[in-house]
């Protein structure tokens, strides 16, 4: 049985790519982080963070620490081989690696993450698309970072929160529409005279608009679902789950 601490979903990875996505169960930290917060900067207790990074870094085997971010709602994309070991996280939103062992992980609590893989198994990637990195081209930018051709990636879209529950103001809509009409179709009004806005649909849209070759995942709601998910949007104050990819030893 796969530890609680985890999800279980399919994703068709080439040989030698592995993903996962933590839950909120399974760590140490106390409310309203509880209990497997992975997140530095939401006011948990650094130590219980740091519990919580051990093991999941022990969970998956991983050889070395993930390549943790300074996530900003941007779409600036560092490449995680480049960065030199024990330095302070990068300020971006989206992280690319090439190198086996190099993991590259975005943290979510509503957003939508999004993770990358070429059929080679050659290069991997995760973006932190949140309605304002999606909106300034966060999923392009890591495509073209990740240097082939989109049809011969594939992307999987992980927990995020869902159009029933993602309510924003036309500002959010106008910032779609003004480059994309079409995007508006993914905008419902609703009685307040505000939107429902589908993250995922909107992901999706963009990264078939970027030629990529094959989309997974999308179907879960982290503000529906709060045993397994942290929901900034339902709780407030919270922990923040991961997303993570990367290439082991063929």
């Amino acid at each position: 049985m796969t530890d609680p601490s985890l999800l279980e979903f399919d994703w068709a990875l080439p040989r030698g790519v592995r993903a996962a996505f933590t839950t909120r169960r399974g760590g140490v930290s106390t409310a309203p982080w509880d209990s497997f917060n992975l997140g530095a900067h939401v006011g948990d207790a650094p130590e219980h963070v740091n519990a919580n990074r051990a093991r999941l870094r022990a969970l998956l085997k991983l050889p070395g620490d993930p390549g943790w971010l300074n996530q900003v709602h941007g779409s600036a994309v560092v490449d995680f081989d480049a960065v030199p070991a024990a330095t302070a996280p990068p300020t971006a939103d989206a992280v690319i690696a090439t190198r086996t062992g190099r993991a590259c992980v975005i943290m979510v609590a509503d957003c939508l993450p999004v993770l990358f893989a070429s059929r080679d198994g050659e290069r991997v990637g995760a973006a932190h698309a949140g309605w304002r990195g999606l909106a300034s081209g966060v999923l392009e930018h890591t495509v073209r970072a990740l240097g082939v051709a989109p049809a011969q990636l594939s992307a999987w879209l992980g927990p995020a929160i869902s159009q029933r529950h993602f309510e924003v103001g036309a500002e959010v809509r106008d910032a779609f529409v003004a480059a994309d009409p079409g995007a508006g179709a993914y905008f419902v009004a609703n009685e307040r005279g505000r939107w429902q806005s589908d993250l995922a649909g909107l992901a999706r849209r963009r990264l078939t608009a970027a030629g990529v070759g094959a989309i997974s995942g999308g179907e879960w709601c982290t503000f529906a679902d709060p045993e397994r998910f942290y929901s900034h949007r339902r709780d407030g104050r919270g922990g923040r789950m991961a997303a993570l990819i990367w290439q082991t030893n063929r």
